[in-house]
This record gives structure tokens, C-alpha cells and sequence, in this order.
């Protein structure tokens, strides 16, 4: 038996005046797209807005149900809603802010587990790594790949 430890490292800001131009302006997207949340039930508003390669931005929002396996999470909305119109495409980058009452929480909102897996998979599709930025209104994490928020990847592809 041998014990193995993990490390992760990313990026902690202040505030978003802090965060390089390209991250500030797809935090303000994952903001507005945080309007758009419908969550009667939870009342916990997420927003998120996938950066793609050529430089489009596709945004979601959590959409809840009455049937609560019905429901969908911001991030996943976002990436299915950028692979359905823009296929092909790879993303580069995922913003997240979620809160009460459609506020930003001091803290980063982060991802369940089911939206990093999906994030995994469009990270592989894409061949190259997708950074992913969660963020509070007072600190905001930024990682250059998913395998630092899911170590563990399943990746069907390499078991072909």
C-alpha cells in the first residue's frame, strides 16, 4: 500500500478588477445570464456563460421544475445550449456566479458534480484544457482545467 496525494493549484482574486479583461467580461455575461434563472423552488439563482474558441459566448441559467429531476443546472444549460448551435466549436472558458434572490454570493458558486462531468467530456472533445471561473463578490477562483475541480474523470474515450 503507498499513499498518493493530490495537489491543485489556481488563481484567488479580491474582486473582479483584479481578474485579466477576458475573465471580467465573461463573469459580467455569467451575471446577466443569472436573470434569466428560474428557481421558484430553491431560490438559489446560478448564471453561467461558456467562452468557445472563435469567441463566442453562449449564456444559461438554472431552469427549475416542480419535478425536481426535471431541473437543470446554469452550466450545463450554457455548454449543451453552445454544442447544439455552435458544433464543433471549443470552448475555453466557463464562468459561474449563483446567489439568493438573483444576488451574486460573497463566495464562488461552484459546480455540482453532474456539470463537471459534462465539463470533462467538452474539455476532451475540445482537445484542450477548459478553465473554469467561479466567482463571489468577494473572491473569485479561477482553475486552468477541470481535472482541478474533478480529479477523477470518467472518460469513456479511452477505454476505446
Amino acid at each position: 500500500m503507498k499513499t498518493i496525494s493530490l495537489d491543485i493549484s489556481y488563481e484567488e482574486y479580491s474582486s473582479i478588477e483584479e481578474m485579466d479583461p477576458r475573465d471580467q467580461d465573461l463573469v459580467r455575461e455569467a451575471i446577466e445570464a443569472q436573470k434569466g434563472s428560474y428557481a421558484p423552488y430553491s431560490g438559489f439563482n446560478v448564471g453561467a456563460a461558456v467562452l468557445l474558441e472563435d469567441g463566442t459566448v453562449v449564456r444559461g441559467s438554472n431552469q427549475e421544475n416542480a419535478a425536481y429531476p426535471s431541473s437543470l443546472c446554469a452550466e450545463r444549460t450554457a455548454m449543451f445550449a453552445a454544442s447544439a448551435n455552435h458544433p464543433g466549436v471549443p470552448m475555453e472558458a466557463l464562468a459561474i456566479v449563483g446567489g439568493f434572490g438573483h444576488q451574486i454570493a460573497p463566495t464562488p458558486c461552484a459546480p455540482c458534480g453532474a456539470c463537471r462531468q459534462v465539463m470533462a467530456e467538452y474539455q476532451t472533445l475540445g482537445g484542450k484544457p477548459l478553465r473554469i471561473i467561479m466567482f463571489g463578490t468577494h473572491k473569485a477562483w479561477v482553475f486552468s482545467r477541470v481535472e482541478d475541480i474533478l480529479p477523477f474523470i470518467f472518460d469513456s474515450f479511452n477505454e476505446k
